[in-house]
C-alpha cells in the first residue's frame, strides 16, 4: 500500500516527533485552527497523529472579529476540524482591545488568552499553533530590520508555557515544516483553507517581509529561509544560556541599592538581561521595555558621568549615586 503523499508525511512527523520530545505522546491537546492552510494541515496531522498515541485532539477557533463575515469563517473553520475528527471542537469569539503596541499584539494577547482559557476548562495539556519555518524566517527578518537583539533573532520557541502559572504549553510543531507543506497538505487531503485578507495588506510590516523572502531567495539562492530558520535556533540556545546567567547575577544582588562594584564586572551581554529582570520584576510591561531603555540604565555603570536617572516604562526610575545604583518609583 503507498504510503501518503510527501507533504502529508512531513506535516505527520513533525507533529509526532515534537509531541515525542515534549513527553507530550498520549496527551489530550488541542489546535488552534484559523481556518488557513497551516492551521487545516496541524488539524489534520494531529488528528492522524495523537490518536494513534493514545491521546484525544480537540480544536479551538478564535473569532476576532475584526473583518466583515469572521464569524462564517469560523464556523467553516470548525466544520472542517471536525470533519478530520477533531473533538471538541469549539469558536470562541473575543473582544480585541486597542492598545499602543498596535492592532496584531492586541489580538495576539486576545486569542492566546482564550486559546488557553479553553485548553484549561478542557485539561489538555497543551495548545498546537500552526507557525511553520517561513514564519520563522521572518521573525527572524523583521528582527534584523529593527535592530534587535539575541533574544528577539531568536525567534518562536517551539513550546513555552501559555501564561505564568498555567500547566498549559504552546507548541509549534511546524517551525520546520515551509509553508509549502501545508499548503500541498490542504491540496492532497481535500480541505479548502481561508485565504486570510490581511495576509495581503502591505500595511503591516510582516506582510512586507512576506514579500521579501522570496526576493531573497531569487537574488542569493534557495534556501535563505530555511537558513534564517536555522539562524533562530542557534540564538535561541545562545539567549538562553545568557538569560540563565543573568537570573543568577540577579539573584546575586539582593535588595537594591546595588554597589557598582557589583555590576561593572559582569559581561555587558549578562548585565543587561540584569537590568531587563530588574524592571519586569518591578512592574515594567515587557512590551514597552526596549534595548535604548536598557543601554540607558547601563551606561549607569559603564559611562557614568553624573547624569541623571533613567526614566522606564511602567512608572519606573532608575539612578546612580556615588558607587550605588537603586530603583525608585517615579510616581509614588
Amino acid at each position: 500500500m503507498a504510503g501518503p503523499a510527501p507533504d502529508v508525511a512531513a506535516t505527520r512527523v513533525a507533529v509526532r516527533r515534537s509531541l515525542t520530545s515534549l513527553g507530550l505522546a498520549g496527551s489530550p491537546v488541542l489546535v488552534a485552527c484559523s481556518g488557513g492552510a497551516d492551521s487545516l494541515a496541524l488539524a489534520a496531522a494531529a488528528g492522524f497523529v495523537v490518536p494513534r498515541a493514545g491521546g484525544t485532539v480537540g480544536a479551538v477557533v478564535v473569532d476576532h472579529g475584526l473583518q466583515a463575515g469572521t464569524a462564517a469563517v469560523a464556523e467553516a473553520a470548525a466544520a472542517q476540524c471536525r470533519t478530520l475528527g477533531l473533538a471538541p471542537v469549539e469558536v470562541v469569539r473575543v473582544r480585541v482591545e486597542t492598545t499602543r503596541e498596535g492592532p496584531e499584539s492586541a489580538a495576539r494577547d486576545a486569542r492566546h488568552t482564550a486559546l488557553t482559557d479553553a485548553a484549561e476548562r478542557v485539561g489538555a495539556a497543551a495548545v498546537l499553533l500552526g507557525h511553520t519555518r517561513d514564519d520563522q524566517a521572518e521573525q527572524v527578518l523583521l528582527g534584523l530590520a529593527r535592530g534587535s537583539g539575541t533574544r528577539s533573532l531568536a525567534g518562536m520557541p517551539p513550546a513555552r508555557p501559555a501564561r505564568p502559572g498555567s500547566a498549559v504549553r504552546l507548541v509549534r510543531p511546524f517551525l520546520s515544516v515551509p509553508r509549502a507543506a501545508t499548503e500541498g497538505t490542504c491540496r492532497e487531503l481535500g480541505l479548502t483553507p481561508w485565504s486570510d485578507p490581511h495576509n495581503d495588506d502591505e500595511g503591516f510590516t510582516r506582510v512586507r517581509a512576506r514579500k521579501i523572502l522570496p526576493v531573497l531567495e531569487r537574488e542569493l539562492g534557495p534556501g535563505v529561509a530555511a537558513a534564517l530558520a536555522r539562524t533562530a535556533d542557534l540564538l535561541r540556545d545562545d539567549a538562553e544560556a545568557l538569560d540563565a546567567a543573568a537570573h543568577t547575577a540577579y539573584g546575586r544582588l539582593g535588595d537594591p541599592p546595588w554597589p557598582v562594584s557589583g555590576l561593572v564586572g559582569l559581561p555587558a551581554a549578562v548585565r543587561r538581561r540584569v537590568w531587563r529582570e530588574l524592571a519586569l520584576a518591578a512592574g515594567s510591561p515587557s512590551g514597552a521595555l526596549t534595548g535604548e531603555h536598557l543601554r540607558g540604565v547601563d551606561s549607569l555603570v559603564t559611562h557614568w558621568r553624573g547624569q541623571g536617572p533613567v526614566d522606564l516604562p511602567g512608572g519606573l526610575r532608575i539612578h546612580r549615586r556615588g558607587d550605588l545604583v537603586t530603583l525608585l518609583d517615579r510616581n509614588p
